[in-house]
């Protein structure tokens, strides 16, 4: 499998520049952190919610978990996890475990941990389990848009 096509085609066509980082087939992000030999507090990964056929990203680093109930206390309702078939039909382009953290390129709003907010440079899933994409901070924020943030996650 390759970079995924919606992803590829959106930022593309936001101008933005990024670098494709091929490594060995991994099962995990912190795996996939190992195999690229980038720090995990740098590689974000996505958690896919749901919300009575709603649907968010949660995005934080790899070397944390979500924190559903700091979430909820975030976003001031209770949201579940979405289902494995959900997620397969959200994101058909995409390996099963390897959704990209940027909801914005699939039409879903982003949550992002407040982890995240002063990293120079981040990497996300390309949608398979052999790539990462390799973008600025700032340009990943910026593609956000105006996405809500939070302290919703925990160490390891």
């Amino acid at each position: 499998m390759s970079l995924s096509q919606t992803l590829k085609t959106y930022l593309d066509s936001q101008g933005i520049p990024y670098q494709v980082i091929h490594h060995d087939p991994t099962p995990s992000a912190n795996r996939s952190a190992e195999a690229a030999h980038i720090p995990g507090d740098k590689l974000v990964k996505a958690v896919v919610l749901e919300d009575n056929g709603q649907y968010i990203l949660a995005a934080l680093p790899a070397t944390r978990r979500l924190k559903l109930g700091r979430l909820h206390h975030t976003l001031g309702e209770h949201v579940g996890l979405a289902t494995e078939a959900e997620v397969e039909r959200l994101f058909g382009d995409c390996a099963q475990g390897a959704v990209p953290a940027l909801g914005s390129a699939y039409g879903l709003e982003t949550l992002v941990d407040d982890s995240l907010n002063d990293q120079d440079e981040v990497y996300i899933e390309g949608g398979d389990h052999e790539s990462l994409v390799c973008l600025s901070g700032s340009a990943f924020m910026g593609l956000l848009g105006p996405a809500r943030h939070g302290n919703f996650s925990a160490h390891i």
